[in-house]
């Protein structure tokens, strides 16, 4: 092979390594488990007026303009603030949601906050519950483990795969096809060049005897080229799909991901909840973005039947305080919420954890989660994540087990 035949190589190999896909393209795996999704609802948002709703207290600063002329609502088990759109949300969605309350995240501090509760731990280093999922399941698939943006550690578990445009992996799953331009990702010349070489060296292997490790695994890869059916057809309903706007356009790529079996866990994001100015105009539309886009995702999963697979975690870096400041606007606040959803569950249609009136959080029985001050618990990041790696089936694994929470106590969130 010429000079620059081995440069195009390395550039395609090198091109995998940066959005983190394997070269040459591996096959899709027949994954059957659950997939995850994350929403990082970035900034801080405020629980008081969404799923831990608080009134106003006598004598006291205005928690919630909302309360000065409503009151907390109900559906089935589920209080909520009557703020936003949040009525149409929990009234439809109740039934799928376990919503844990009064988690301290120990920090004003939004670094601090991100990582402590989209890792478990209040200092870098350990790998977020989409990363474990994904490295203990399936490891080799495609694109497993997508992130969107926010905190996305793997912690060396698996490689993320950070998707911005569906096109990039239409051009690596297609190289050799023309886009809706008529522009190719590699010309003719080049593509038939790259496939006598692949071929060449799959001969090459194939014929030798006693093979060496190494050389039986690239043997693999380069089989594992001309059956990249999970990633052609990722590739595929990207280009047939009649993509929305936003959170709700990366929404459709990872339950397309999911789908075609080139990923089972994803990152999502959504900024802009750090509403130091204007709290309630700025906070309720984002509210608003947030709960359309987990409608749209729960009726865009049904049609692609991922639904019944599908585990939803939202989470925030904290909450807001428990006052308006001078411009109307909520500063930090250490205490937040988590909620979780998935069909057809015993442990959903439940909030748990406690805050008192002012949003302070209250300690809690770790067995019947309830308020307990003499001999509870305050809910911690790491509380939720424990949980949620043992629900997942994550807990014993060897990215987990590299990674434990040690000396921290088991909730039975999940029963």
């Amino acid at each position: 092979m010429g000079t620059s035949r081995r440069t195009l190589l390395k550039r395609l190999l090198a091109a995998g390594a940066a959005t983190g896909l394997r070269l040459p393209l591996a096959h899709a795996e027949d994954y059957a488990g659950k997939v995850l999704l994350v929403i990082q609802a970035d900034g801080g948002w405020d629980p008081t007026s969404f799923c831990d709703p608080k009134a106003n207290t006598p004598g006291e600063l205005v928690i919630n303009h909302w309360a000065e002329n409503d009151e907390v609502r109900q559906a089935g088990n589920l209080p909520y603030a009557p703020f936003a759109d949040n009525e149409a949300f929990f009234e439809k969605y109740y039934d799928r949601m376990l919503v844990i309350n009064g988690v301290d995240a120990q920090t004003n501090s939004h670094s601090v906050g991100v990582v402590h509760n989209h890792s478990g731990r209040n200092a870098e280093g350990y790998p977020t519950l989409t990363a474990l999922l994904a490295g203990h399941f399936a490891p080799s698939l495609p694109a497993t483990y997508l992130s969107f943006g926010g905190y996305s550690y793997p912690a060396g578990i698996v490689r993320p795969t950070r998707l911005g445009s569906g096109r990039l992996i239409q051009n690596i799953a297609n190289p050799a096809d023309a886009d809706r331009n008529g522009s190719r990702f590699l010309g003719e010349s080049d593509w038939s060049a790259l496939e006598r070489h692949l071929s060449a060296t799959a001969e090459r292997l194939a014929a030798a005897p006693n093979l060496i490790e190494a050389d039986r695994r690239r043997l693999d890869a380069y089989r594992a080229a001309h059956r990249a059916e999970g990633l052609s057809a990722f590739a595929d309903a990207l280009a047939s799909a009649n993509f929305a706007n936003g959170l709700q356009h990366h929404v459709q790529q990872a339950v397309l991901a999911f789908r075609t079996g080139v990923a089972v866990s994803a990152d999502l994001q959504l900024g802009g909840f750090d509403t130091h100015d204007n709290h309630d105009d700025a906070s309720a539309p984002l509210l608003s973005e947030l709960t359309g886009a987990v409608d749209f995702l729960w009726n865009f999963a049904e049609e692609q039947d991922v639904a019944d697979r599908l585990v939803v975690v939202i989470g925030s870096d904290f909450g807001r305080t428990n006052y308006y400041n001078a411009n109307d606007g909520k500063d930090h606040w250490p205490i937040g919420s988590f909620i979780v959803m998935e069909k057809n569950q015993p442990w959903t249609n439940r909030a748990v954890g406690a805050t008192n009136p002012l949003h302070f959080a209250q300690r809690v029985n770790p067995s019947t989660l309830e308020r307990d001050s003499r001999h509870g618990r305050i809910i911690h990041p790491k509380h939720v994540h424990k949980a949620l790696r043992r629900y997942l089936g994550v807990e014993e694994s060897a990215g987990a087990q590299r990674y434990p929470f040690n000396n921290t106590e088991d909730f039975a969130f999940f029963g």
